[in-house]
């Protein structure tokens, strides 16, 4: 008996639906199955959120993929497939820019993709995502090609809802009181900046996340600098039932001892000099919603023991009065110092801390998140080709081992600002204009991205009026003197640089300008106005 080749391909698909397993895995084997009844060189699954694309799996393109989000109004031929009835095949000569070009995996470097096809998928008459199949060689799709890809649409949009009702099951059984609506709608107010990764470190952040967002306790976010502690705290919002109220943010370390207090409780007029109305506080207009404290640990401790008393009642007054108004406000903060050690050396309240941090949730380090470089690398070149509007953006090879081969100790805010300069960079480079599709190479990327590479402070020459700090190669030190040394010594030749000018050493070294002073004065430097 001869078995149909579009059925042995399918009927493992089908039994998968009763096997446990990640939805981006079962996305997955279906592209794999797509790719084997309809040979070519990439196949992708895109979900429409809005006005973009977003790729849910992929075979045969670079990984970067995956970090990127496609605007409809950026990239024509998307656009078509998504207002089409059905497939659509481009014709080879069609001009209308690929948006995988140069993205396509092959052994012989970079080329553009030749022949194209696609797919609407629709659940419930509403356009759910899009299939897209492309081929280096010209003619690989025909009618044939074009009719089985219409069968398989219809396959894969019923894959899609069962697996949508997995997930709609699973998220009841983990008793978040949300019904599938709900969900739908929070997915769909996403944050200027997306969270994206797939390590396992990610994923068990993303757990915990699910896990305390739809509870009202207090969550104390730590991670290095530029890991994103703002992201988490927007998306424990989002989980929230405070979701449709404010969230409110404040930088503690911005503001300037004398006004902190003004900022958080709000208030009355002649309070202080210049205060010339009433104002209301920040946690007066999160009242109903969430504030976040971003770097908790620089808050006076005058102002630490006011805000415990506001954490314990929710009772506040504003400066200056003697009435007391009530508030309901979630707290969630965030800091990049050790708290504890803070507690031990009496520049923070033990009481606070612990108020502060009933749910301790760690970000973690771009270094510690495996190949998730490489999704943020591919999420920032989308967004660096729609401003400069270019036609399309890849990395080479170089370029990923050095993503992947560095350490990254500014963490993804570094690779965001490292990525807009070397597009520049690239940019600069190129030899025929938008035209070509433009490779972001290690040369563009920059030098220091080596592994191997050791970036030397210059010559320490202190500014005017600082405390002296010889340079020294931390023989006989212990961590924390080694590292002031070298902070100390690199604030001074970067200060030193812009002629005593601390706003503009601020923007260098990518500081707050105000979490700038502080640490100069903690590292005996003197600094300006």
């Amino acid at each position: 008996m001869t078995t149909n080749p579009f059925m042995a391909e399918v009927i493992p698909l089908i039994d998968d639906l009763a096997t446990e397993m990640p939805a981006s895995e079962r996305y997955q084997r279906l592209l794999g199955v797509l790719r084997r009844l309809l040979p070519c060189d990439a196949v992708a699954l895109l979900q429409l959120e809005g006005d973009q694309l977003q790729p849910l799996a992929v075979e045969g393109l670079s990984l970067d993929t995956l970090g990127r989000r496609f605007r409809l109004d950026a990239h024509p031929r998307l656009a078509q497939l998504v207002q089409a009835d059905g497939p659509l095949h481009f014709a080879t000569d069609c001009d209308l820019p690929d948006p995988y070009d140069g993205l396509v995996e092959s052994v012989h470097g970079q080329l553009e993709v030749h022949d194209c096809m696609g797919c609407v998928l629709r659940l419930d008459g509403q356009v759910w995502g899009l299939l897209t199949l492309d081929a280096l060689l010209p003619g690989t799709f025909g009618t044939v090609e074009l009719a089985r890809l219409e069968a398989f649409a219809r396959l894969a949009a019923v894959i899609v809802r069962t697996v949508q009702r997995i997930d709609r099951l699973a998220l009841q059984l983990r008793e978040q009181q949300r019904d599938a609506e709900q969900w739908r709608a929070l997915a769909g107010a996403r944050p200027e900046a997306e969270m994206i990764g797939q390590s396992a470190v990610y994923k068990a952040m993303q757990r915990e996340l699910r896990l305390v967002g739809p509870s009202d306790l207090g969550v104390l976010i730590s991670g290095e600098t530029g890991v994103g502690k703002e992201l988490v705290a927007r998306q424990l919002h989002r989980l929230s039932a405070r979701c449709g109220r404010p969230m409110v943010v404040i930088n503690c370390a911005a503001l300037p001892d004398t006004l902190v207090e003004s900022e958080l409780f709000g208030h009355v007029r002649g309070a202080f000099t210049g205060a010339v109305g009433e104002r209301r506080g920040r946690f007066e207009l999160a009242d109903g919603g969430t504030l976040f404290l971003d770097e908790v640990g620089e808050l006076p401790l005058p102002v630490q023991a006011k805000l415990l008393r506001v954490l314990q009642s929710g009772q506040l007054q504003r400066v200056g009065s003697d009435r007391e108004h009530h508030v309901d406000v979630r707290v969630i903060a965030a800091t990049n110092r050790d708290l504890a050690n803070e507690v031990r050396a009496g520049r923070f309240r033990a009481d606070l801390y612990h108020r502060l941090g009933a749910y301790p949730l760690r970000v973690p380090s771009l270094r510690e998140r495996e190949r998730d470089v490489l999704l943020l690398a591919g999420s920032f070149l989308e967004q660096a080709r729609g401003r400069l509007g270019l036609r399309g953006l890849r990395l080479t090879d170089t370029a990923r081992q050095a993503l992947l081969g560095y350490d990254w100790p500014g963490n993804v805010r570094e690779l965001e600002h490292l990525i807009g300069r070397a597009v520049l960079r690239a940019q600069a480079l190129a030899t025929d204009g938008a035209r070509r599709i433009l490779s972001v190479d290690a040369r563009a990327l920059d030098l220091a991205l080596s592994p191997t590479a050791e970036v030397l402070p210059e010559p320490m020459q202190v500014a005017a009026g600082s405390a002296s700090a010889p340079a020294d190669d931390g023989a006989g030190m212990g961590l924390k003197q080694a590292l002031d040394a070298f902070q100390r010594t690199h604030i001074s030749a970067v200060l030193q640089r812009h002629h005593g000018n601390w706003a503009a050493c601020a923007r260098e070294l990518e500081v707050d300008r105000a979490n700038l002073h502080r640490l100069a004065r903690r590292l005996g430097l003197k600094p300006g106005a």
